[in-house]
């Protein structure tokens, strides 16, 4: 189910309260001050159980004449922000309600937007560390090149930036501190379909196993720990 038709049915059987989510963004979508009024007089009508409220009803809550009223709906309905819609009961007996499905739909468009927008913004925060974590082990400005190599990681291999930090750590151990190595890394793990730090470090780990320990002739105490050449991977 869409999270549109389940906000929808959710507002109909009265598990939602609207009017926080409405009195925060019915600027956004574009909802007159007075048209927000007549709204939620609406809203609460349907609430109580009258789902299609007569002019003279809302004249009697607000400080509209009825003139007024019969227009603000009228730009409601031509907005779209409230439906007339039509239900027969199990008698048959016809009967005309308000509704409001384009009003929540707008409503959390406008949030998921919102939403949207802060993760873009805290993605491109991360990415920017990023390219400063890289020129801190490099130990100098990153070229232009690099720029745009690190850049093709994000936008066309879609690398998180946890996995490109790890994919540099390793670099980093293996003393191999280079930008073709650090993007062999990452091909080996996109064609092994690795898409999470777990799943890297386990490969990586399960490799430092598999490969016996060695030792300096002149320091027997002195153990080397092995790493992947991942210049060297083949099918």
């Amino acid at each position: 189910m869409q999270n549109q038709d389940r906000l929808r049915i959710w507002t109909e059987q009265g598990n939602v309260t609207i009017s926080q989510l409405f009195f925060s963004y019915y600027k956004k979508i574009n909802v007159k001050d007075e048209e927000a009024i007549l709204l939620l007089h609406l809203i609460a009508y349907g609430e109580g159980g009258n789902r299609f409220p007569t002019p003279q009803n809302l004249v009697e809550r607000t400080h509209f004449n009825e003139n007024k009223v019969v227009t603000i709906l009228q730009r409601l309905v031509q907005k779209g922000f409230v439906q007339i819609e039509q239900h027969v009961t199990d008698e048959g007996v016809r009967y005309e309600y308000y509704a409001f499905h384009h009003l929540w739909n707008l409503l959390l468009d406008v949030v998921e937007q919102e939403e949207n927008s802060v993760d873009d913004q805290l993605l491109k925060a991360e990415e920017g560390d990023i390219y400063k974590l890289f020129e801190q082990e490099f130990g100098r400005l990153l070229s232009p090149m690099e720029y745009e190599t690190i850049g093709m990681w994000f936008d066309q291999d879609h690398h998180s930036t946890s996995l490109i930090r790890l994919a540099l750590k390793e670099a980093v151990l293996s003393q191999k501190l280079s930008l073709r190595y650090i993007d062999r890394i990452l091909f080996e793990w996109k064609k092994k379909n690795i898409k999470t730090v777990e799943a890297a470090e386990k490969q990586s780990s399960n490799f430092r196993q598999a490969i016996p320990v060695q030792k300096e002739p002149e320091q027997a105490n002195t153990s080397k720990v092995p790493f992947y050449n991942w210049l060297e991977e083949r099918e």
